[in-house]
């Protein structure tokens, strides 16, 4: 029977092997400290957090998320360690909320290996607080217990880690704070919540009792990073609320998926989650399978892992007695263990196969559906282009796919205006896939890469609210530029040499400046009457060639300062190139989000932190159509600026 503790309660512990799962409405940092007799920490070594995740008997999430699984044998801690203590802390930076009081109060379970929940806490009575520690798990006269603690900090990581007597807890906190930034730059951020439809078959009945471990928590979707308004009290971040949302109740979807026979899932149709207009729909449609192969695939991997466990505990248990380790008594027992496995482990395939065929079943539909700016390049929707009249809430930057189901691909889809620029990766040290194309090819394919996307930016615009620049220092990306230069959809020739890159970056940066004065002082009416109005892309080819020290600093500046104002840059560059800078490129690389022109699983999920395999939205091998569609932008230019 589940024991629901409050604040200072403990309970046994029957099992050594254990998983202690967080739930929170918006993401956090979940790690633990190992104690002394003393129940103080000894050193970094004794701290498990994303950025050194595993440790004896433990291991924890390499990223910030709303949920996490922690796992822990007791009996794998080193003798000297008397206390486990599970922290929570909210990460910095990521414009999200400061204090845990803005947020819903996390809930923390033990579980045992089979999901059966052992104790259960929920965390209230939070206020100004950013870390918090959630649990303890002790060890008295040879047994083991967990005790609720639920204790804040308003002073964050640096004042929980010196009450456990960690030195130099500031740069600790520090360094694992630093780990999370890293780890949210590879992860795709989540749209807003989506309203539940009950008409809607989506998930399989979950997994559960003892031969299977139950899925996550239902929880609410996590506050994402590019997609929905964060609530009033967390601290002013970006809106990202669509600015033509209505504030009447949506329509209907239109039309009911077909009634299906009992104990089969509904027939699939595109457009059937909930939003204010087929684009939006559509979209959270997308995102409802994204989330849906996401936990589906954590419930086989979950169920697979407990499996395998549970056939090493019973073969232990078999090579443990002396009279059962030899000998056909011995033989049967690993058998038999063996058998368990492979037909929990089948059962468990069973139903992600359930799961992937109602996912394919839907894909199937509403890939044809989807509008222009969603659409592959490759979707005859793009043979009938026309220059829009709105800008669209999002587009597509590529595929994402698991490698349980890797011809089911889950369109990447980002929300417009964007709120985070791009770091395209022309290096070959970071994927199999790049490390197999010779230096020359990969850094072609990259800049190929960064020209569909800029030439898909500038479609799903109306005429002359986008403006693309491109720095091209020596001049290496003229046959991928081709398309953009011949066209004439730039702003101007792609700047080269030292003087070029300098000019493009002043101006860049005085739009960036004149455009926050205008804002703060609240006279946008002020603004010369010559300067720019519609949202700016640059292109930055072959970094760090042709930037010196001042250039570096408006780049970074740019990042920073310049998606508030209509200011967006994508980077097509080699990370080790860079490295000359040292860490003073950091936080621009952090800032961005990598994406790469070759398949390569980089790019994490936020609800479970899956490794997702990413592949670039790129015209078909031979096609014109990207030509054909800038020519369509230009005339509409040369016919708006009449």
């Amino acid at each position: 029977m589940t024991a629901e503790l409050v604040r200072g309660q403990n309970h046994p512990l029957p099992h050594t092997r254990l998983e202690i799962r967080v739930s929170a409405g918006h993401p956090v940092v979940a790690g633990a400290t190992l104690g002394d007799d003393r129940g103080r920490v000894q050193g970094p070594e004794w701290i498990a957090h994303p950025g050194s995740p595993a440790l004896p008997g433990i291991e924890v999430s390499q990223q910030a998320a709303a949920d996490h699984r922690l796992a822990l044998d007791l009996g794998a801690l080193p003798a000297a360690v008397h206390r486990v203590t599970v922290l929570l802390a909210l990460p910095v930076g990521a414009g999200g909320p400061a204090r845990f009081g803005s947020v819903a109060a996390p809930f923390v379970a033990v579980t045992g290996l089979d999901g059966d929940e052992v104790a259960t806490f929920t965390i209230t009575g939070l206020d100004a607080e950013s870390a918090v520690t959630a649990l303890e798990l002790y060890r008295r006269q040879g047994a083991w217990k967990v005790r609720a603690v639920g204790q804040g900090y308003a002073g964050g990581l640096t004042a929980m880690l010196g009450d456990q007597g960690v030195e130099r807890p500031g740069e600790i906190a520090t360094a694992i704070l630093d780990a999370v930034a890293r780890g949210m730059a590879r992860a795709v951020s989540a749209p807003p919540p989506r309203v539940p439809d009950a008409d809607r078959v989506r998930h399989s009945a979950p997994l559960t009792g003892s031969d299977h471990p139950d899925t996550a928590p239902t929880l609410p979707v996590p506050l994402p990073a590019d997609a929905t308004a964060p609530a009033a009290d967390s601290g002013g971040g970006i809106n990202y609320a669509h600015p033509r949302r209505r504030s009447a109740a949506p329509p209907p979807p239109p039309s009911a998926p077909e009634a299906a026979p009992p104990g089969r899932p509904a027939t699939p149709v595109a457009g059937d989650a909930t939003g204010w207009s087929m684009d939006e729909r559509l979209y959270n449609q997308v995102w409802g399978m994204f989330e849906d192969l996401a936990r589906t695939t954590a419930a086989y991997r979950s169920a697979v892992d407990f499996a395998e466990s549970r056939m090493d505990q019973e073969l232990d248990r078999v090579l443990s007695d002396p009279r059962s380790r030899v000998g056909a008594t011995g033989d049967a027992a690993r058998e038999a263990a063996r058998a368990k496995c492979e037909e929990l482990t089948t059962r468990a395939r069973e139903a992600l196969d359930r799961d992937l065929a109602q996912l394919d079943a839907e894909s199937e539909v509403v890939e044809p559906a989807l509008p222009t700016p969603f659409a592959r390049w490759d979707n005859p929707v793009w043979h009938a282009y026309r220059v829009p009249m709105e800008i669209p809430m999002a587009l597509r930057l590529g595929d994402l796919h698991l490698p349980e189901r890797p011809e089911l691909r889950i369109p990447m889809l980002v929300r417009l205006p964007l709120e985070r620029g791009l770091w395209v990766d022309s290096g070959r040290g970071h994927s199999e896939a790049a490390a197999l194309l010779d230096e020359g090819r990969l850094r072609r394919l990259a800049m190929d890469t960064a020209v569909a996307h800029a030439a898909r930016l500038l479609a799903v615009y109306p005429a002359g609210e986008f403006t693309v620049h491109v720095i091209d220092p020596a001049g290496s990306a003229a046959a991928s530029l081709a398309p953009l230069v011949e066209t004439g959809v730039l702003a101007g020739p792609p700047a080269a040499g030292a003087a070029g890159v300098a000019a493009v970056l002043a101006r860049l940066t005085e739009r960036v400046d004149l455009v926050q004065m205008a804002i703060r002082a609240g006279a946008a009416d002020s603004l010369p009457p010559g300067l720019d109005p519609a949202e700016q892309l640059l292109i930055v080819n072959d970094f760090p060639h042709g930037f010196d020290d001042r250039c570096v600093n408006q780049l970074r500046y740019l990042a920073d300062e310049g998606p508030a104002v209509g200011v967006h840059l994508m980077m097509v560059a080699d990370r080790e190139d860079a490295s000359a800078y040292g860490p003073v490129l950091d936080p621009l690389w952090r800032s961005l989000l990598r994406i790469t022109p070759v398949a390569d699983d980089h790019l994490a999920d936020p609800w479970v932190g899956h490794a997702w395999t990413y592949e670039p939205a790129l015209p078909p091998q031979g096609s014109a159509v990207i030509r054909q569609v800038l020519g369509q932008v230009a005339e509409a230019r040369q016919a708006w600026g009449r």
